[in-house]
């Protein structure tokens, strides 16, 4: 039987210490591949706790592959690869959008934020703050990295909050993803061969292409990139979303990571770019396991940025290079000027050092959620619920109605857009033809008016029938 020294948790959350606990036994072989594990209620009796904690555990450890269920039966331990991990390892883009039409009467395409939910309160009294207690800075030259206060908060927030041990000498501040997509093609020059997932984020493979960097485009399945299509093809660069793929919502497991790392263990020109999108906004479980995080060879890039999680028009994103790359980095591009004005990365920095920028993610989280359940509650409860299946609802800012009808998607699009309703299908995403992702609409809720969804379920019903 399972026993730990809960006692011992510090400020850690049961459920937390509990899923910890399990993972580092079968990380460390001391609970062996295929082993099952004890039921939900046996190890609460054993451990003096509620169900719902074990559970809680239980369902974190499924979501990022180390366990796996089978039905009526209960949870077993996934065969995870030999000598990966090592003792002391413990120390998740908007589409491109056509413009909308003025009349739009619900836009599920958007990928925004209400201006209601912005701190302007809080952000206008540190820009007075920056303005009045940085004035000599803000007239100096800044490093070509960012400003060292910035990078100092966002090296401790990775820490306290995605497990990244990561120096602030590390990360690589820029005016958004896309400008530090082309620093990296810069640094790595056009010779590369850059494989992006499929489907995927568009603009992604945009961007690379109109560097002339050749592109492949490699198939997903359930697990998240696909293995053995990534073997087959020339990359020596992978870019991916492990945590949360858009426009799927796939979590990569734990097993299919270390497979992505051990192809990029063996060549030393590989390499994978971790775009960690909407990794803020998870509203089950703890944050899903950065992949930079496990990588002990220096092949990840992880990139993240601003705009998703506090408003679009904050252009501030960043990257975090491995250190070998980063002394060589340095000697290519340090030339360059940072992008992001030194008055905006003043303001970040304090307003994530205060706790503002926790206390905000906080808050659009459960904002987010009210506004998920809603339309969720509003298709359950009306006719279009027989007819679609929800995947992926826990995906982040968007969810999957896999719909039953004989409509193309096109037709489907272009009827919604005539009754005022923006919708995208997960067909449009694709490069090539993939009969099963066919009729599966894209529900992005993150700038919706909840007063207006129980009509734009019953349109979409009317739409798909």
């Amino acid at each position: 039987m399972l026993t730990y020294n809960l006692e011992n948790r510090g400020n850690t959350t049961l459920y937390e210490f509990l899923y910890t606990s399990i993972k580092n036994d079968i990380v460390e072989g001391k609970i062996i591949a295929y082993e099952k594990l004890p039921s939900k209620r046996t190890l609460a009796d054993h451990l003096k706790i509620s169900t719902v904690t074990v559970e809680n555990a239980y369902m974190q450890l499924l979501v990022e592959g180390y366990i796996y269920s089978v039905e009526k039966k209960g949870y077993y331990v996934s065969k995870l690869q030999k000598n990966f991990f090592h003792q002391g390892m413990d120390r998740g883009k908007v589409p491109i959008n056509t413009p909308k039409k003025q009349d739009c009467f619900m836009d599920f395409k958007a990928n925004s934020i209400n201006a209601e939910n912005f701190p302007f309160s809080v952000w206008s009294k540190l820009t007075r703050e920056v303005l009045n207690e940085k004035n000599a800075q803000l007239l100096q030259k800044m490093p070509f990295n960012g400003i060292e206060e910035l990078r100092h908060v966002i090296a401790e927030y990775l820490y306290r909050f995605r497990g990244m041990v990561v120096s602030q000498d590390q990360i690589v501040i820029g005016a958004g993803t896309e400008y530090l997509y082309n620093l990296l093609i810069q640094f790595f020059g056009k010779d590369i061969i850059l494989g992006v997932e499929n489907p995927g984020y568009s603009k992604i493979s945009e961007i690379y292409k109109a560097n002339d960097v050749a592109c492949e485009y490699i198939s997903l399945d359930q697990h998240g990139l696909s293995i053995s299509d990534l073997e087959k093809s020339k990359s020596n660069i992978i870019h991916i979303s492990p945590a949360h793929h858009f426009p799927t919502g796939i979590v990569m497991p734990i097993q299919r990571r270390q497979e992505i790392l051990n192809w990029a263990n063996e060549q030393e020109n590989r390499y994978i770019i971790e775009d960690d999108y909407d990794s803020e906004f998870r509203f089950t479980g703890r944050p899903i396991q950065t992949l930079q995080s496990i990588d002990e060879n220096e092949k990840v890039i992880y990139i993240n940025t601003f705009t998703k999680s506090i408003a679009p028009t904050i252009r501030i994103s960043y990257m975090v290079l491995p250190p070998h790359l980063m002394e060589s980095f340095r000697k290519k591009l340090g030339f360059y000027s940072c992008t992001v004005s030194s008055f905006e990365q003043y303001t970040l920095a304090r307003f994530m050092e205060k706790g503002y920028f926790e206390r905000h993610i906080n808050r659009m989280r459960n904002f987010y959620k009210s506004q998920r359940d809603l339309i969720l509650k509003e298709i359950n409860e009306s006719a279009l619920g027989k007819k679609v299946k929800v995947l992926e609802k826990d995906a982040g800012l968007h969810f999957i109605l896999d719909v039953n009808t004989r409509r193309t998607d096109l037709e489907i699009m272009e009827m919604a857009r005539e009754k005022g309703i923006e919708i995208s299908c997960l067909s449009e995403y694709y490069m090539g033809s993939k009969e099963d992702l066919r009729h599966r609409i894209i529900i992005n809720y993150s700038s919706i008016d909840g007063k207006k969804v129980r009509e734009a379920v019953n349109q979409l019903l009317c739409i798909i029938e």
